[in-house]
């Protein structure tokens, strides 16, 4: 999964396959520009862990919280959060 994720954050149009998440068995589709494995497996470091997206949704849906009990104005992320978004 990771891997689909940093080739769709590098270039959001790629068509691509692989299996049993081989990094080195990807094939590029309908005319894909192929990314190096190291471009890949260095964007794949940058990504956040499933655990610090769980956090950081939860941290953002108790700052939501918080202003919308004392009244203030949400950000558009935090809104999404309230509403399952």
């Amino acid at each position: 999964m990771k891997i689909a994720q940093a080739i769709i954050s590098i270039n959001p149009d790629a068509k691509f396959t692989y299996e049993n998440d081989d990094i080195n068995n990807i094939q590029w589709l309908e005319g894909t520009t192929p990314i190096s494995v190291a471009d890949i497996e260095a964007k794949i470091s940058e990504l956040p862990t499933a655990a610090e997206d769980r956090q950081a949704r939860i941290d953002l849906k108790a700052s939501a919280k918080t202003k919308l009990m004392a009244g203030e104005p949400l950000t558009e992320e935090e809104a999404d959060v309230m509403i399952g978004g």
